[in-house]
């Protein structure tokens, strides 16, 4: 006889053991099995228990005041909590914080692919994610407190190169969600704005011999649901619970919105127009950074507004912008329905979007970030005595192939004025970011240093470039002095060459053309010839190869520039605050020995970031080309003139055979 899964979250909540292993899902405030957790509360306070409960979760899923997960704070209740996120659950955060339970704070994509791990009944994950943090067992292993001694993530050495081993941890029971149940237990997400993990939890705790129960707003006879609209099989549910209207919001700020969860497509007239503050000049800043075509990540915080200034500027048909709950394409949300997307292209499950992060599918994130050091390690995960935790931020910065991190310069009553294109400090911020050290290590600036990764920090009054000597200041913004603006309120001394100013289109509060720097449609206007000299001057500055097609576009305007010259030309190329990705290295290389085959006579470049001229001299020595590559300008212009004398001298003429070509 098929059996009616149908039952109460009371009855639901009474299979559970003390001492079980639970898992729930959800993410920031949505998609959340309001009415289970309710009830394991109300339980336990009625009766003691369940207790001694572990909870294992990915994103923060609650309100920060009591919901959601916070719910689960009561003391007896947990004895352990295994998370991405303890922020939206505060009390018990601060009950780890003073040892009371046990408490790991891992990676949010580890924690989500562990769940398939659990579910094929392995051991769990090697992953290369949470190296050289604070997740590594060199220093701390994701412990949260001196209580936790079980070391659940290891060291382990494959084929010569490092990675970590993260073990896993059996489910007992799963609360999942979905909209849509028959009596069989097979369930839909019609109007869910996200899937999340639900079937790789499900799988998880089935195979485990554990129970699965399922809070959705309503049951449909057998038969009704498509097969391919069953995002969770009844073969893996147990237990149904239909949940009352308030306790199964979309989200704790929204009832339902058909356009979040796919079903409708609406008009997007766009994103309201940012006031010119410091928060858009940061995104402002950031946006510059943004590739064309490119994936993008952004966290929330200071990072949000680059949606707003990118369709402000008309950017966003140019990038597809994704969040790791799944979202992909669309117009992100934000506030309480965070992780999800109007108009999305498709929803798929966190840990198939992890899995893209981790493999480099992204081009490029810009997340937040709390605490700074010389080093550019970035902290966001504990500071100021708070837990809060890393979410998916490890697995994003460590492998996206472009990172900006992104906040005020300081925190704490800072007040500024911006007023004729310059920038003034009204009211500095009471507390730090750039510390000697940061307290806890959520990103570590050397091992990006060593993958040559390119990450910048970007702030309202300037930015800085992680080399590796440490940060270095590459941009400041008018009006800001170094010394008494900067310096005067970092807690070490960054090294200072030659910054230039941030673009004065950032501080007017008028459109900045964006487009046409991330099309590249205004080259041209860096390239100038002097006929009488047979110079050609390339002004670099401030210009990022992002992606190969930058480097196509160059090549083509400097092609243009010496088909009109008429003959070989001599070049000099300004590279101050030139910046390039380190796979693009090779690809200038090659465009230069082009150029010297068919264009150039001589050619010389200058930078005074030594970081840049030796990549720069590597690149062009492993073609077989001669680098001259100076850090002064008044070099590289005299080494054309000793150049053009030698040719003189030996009366060669390169430009014959330039003409017989």
């Amino acid at each position: 006889m098929k059996k009616n899964k149908v039952i109460t979250a009371a009855e639901a909540i009474a299979l559970i053991r003390d001492d079980d292993v639970v898992t729930t899902t959800g993410f920031v405030q949505s998609c959340i099995p309001e009415a289970l957790h309710a009830a394991l509360e109300s339980r336990f306070v009625e009766t003691g228990s369940p207790k001694n409960l572990t909870l294992v979760m990915t994103a923060g899923a609650g309100d920060s005041k009591g919901l959601g997960t916070g719910r689960l704070h009561h003391k007896g209740l947990l004895n352990r909590v295994i998370a991405a996120n303890f922020g939206r659950m505060p009390k018990v955060a601060e009950a780890a914080k003073r040892n009371e339970i046990l408490g790991y704070n891992l990676p949010q994509g580890v924690i989500s692919q562990l769940y398939r791990a659990c579910a094929a009944g392995q051991p769990g994950l090697f992953s290369k994610v949470g190296l050289h943090t604070y997740v590594d067992p060199r220093h701390g292993g994701g412990r949260v407190n001196d209580l936790t001694q079980e070391e659940i993530v290891k060291v382990v050495e494959v084929d010569g190169e490092e990675w970590l081993f993260y073990k896993a941890t059996k489910i007992d029971v799963a609360f999942i969600r979905g909209t849509s149940a028959d009596p069989s237990g097979n369930i839909s997400m019609e109007k869910e704005a996200l899937t999340l993990d639900v079937l790789a939890q499900a799988m998880a705790a089935r195979n485990n011999g554990g129970i699965v129960v399922a809070q959705v707003e309503r049951i449909v006879d057998d038969g009704f649901l498509l097969p391919k609209d069953v995002r969770v099989p009844g073969i893996l549910v147990d237990c149904v619970v239909v949940a009352e209207p308030e306790m199964h919001r979309m989200n704790y700020g929204v009832m339902h919105n058909p356009a979040l969860a796919g079903q409708i497509r609406v008009p997007v007239t766009g994103i309201a127009k940012m006031k010119l503050d410091p928060r858009k000049v940061i995104a402002r800043r950031a946006a510059f950074e943004l590739p064309p075509n490119g994936v993008v990540n952004l966290g929330v915080g200071a990072p949000e507004g680059i949606s707003s200034v990118a369709n402000e500027e008309k950017v966003t048909p140019y990038i597809t912008l994704t969040t790791e709950a799944g979202a992909v394409g669309g117009v992100l949300a934000s506030g309480s329905s965070f992780g999800a997307a109007t108009n999305a292209d498709c929803v798929i499950d966190q840990n198939q979007m992890f899995d893209f992060y981790d493999g480099g599918g992204l081009d490029m994130t810009c997340l937040g970030m709390a605490e700074c050091d010389e080093a550019g390690n970035v902290n966001t995960s504990s500071f100021g005595g708070k837990l809060n935790g890393c979410g998916g931020f490890i697995n994003i910065s460590q492998n996206a192939r472009c990172v900006v991190f992104a906040g005020t310069f300081t925190v704490g009553g800072l007040e500024i004025e911006i007023a004729d294109g310059k920038l003034n400090i009204i009211q500095e911020g009471r507390s730090h970011k750039f510390l000697k050290q940061v307290e806890q290590n959520t990103f570590s600036g050397p091992y990006a240093c060593e993958r040559g990764q390119p990450v910048i920090y970007v702030t309202e009054r300037c930015v800085f470039e992680l080399t590796e000597d440490g940060l270095e200041l590459i941009e400041v913004a008018p009006g800001i002095d170094i010394e008494r603006d900067i310096l005067a309120h970092m807690d070490f001394k960054p090294i200072v060459k030659a910054p230039v100013l941030m673009d004065a289109r950032i501080f007017r509060d008028e459109p900045m053309d964006l487009l046409s720097d991330l099309l590249n449609l205004n080259l041209s206007e860096r390239v100038s010839y002097d006929e009488e000299r047979n110079i050609l001057f390339l002004n670099l500055e401030g210009w990022n190869a992002r992606q190969k097609s930058d480097i196509d576009d160059l090549r083509k305007v400097l092609v243009d520039a010496c088909v009109k010259a008429g003959k070989r030309v001599n070049s000099v190329v300004n590279h101050d605050g030139f910046r390039i990705s380190e796979a693009l290295y090779d690809d200038y290389a090659e465009m230069i020995e082009y150029l010297m085959e068919h264009y150039y006579q001589t050619t010389s470049r200058y930078a005074t970031n030594a970081f840049l001229r030796l990549k720069m001299q590597e690149a062009l020595k492993k073609r077989g080309l001669a680098p001259h590559v100076f850090e002064r300008k008044e070099d590289a212009h005299a080494f054309l003139e000793r150049a053009d004398r030698v040719n003189a001298a030996f009366g060669e003429d390169p430009n014959e055979e330039a003409a017989a070509a």
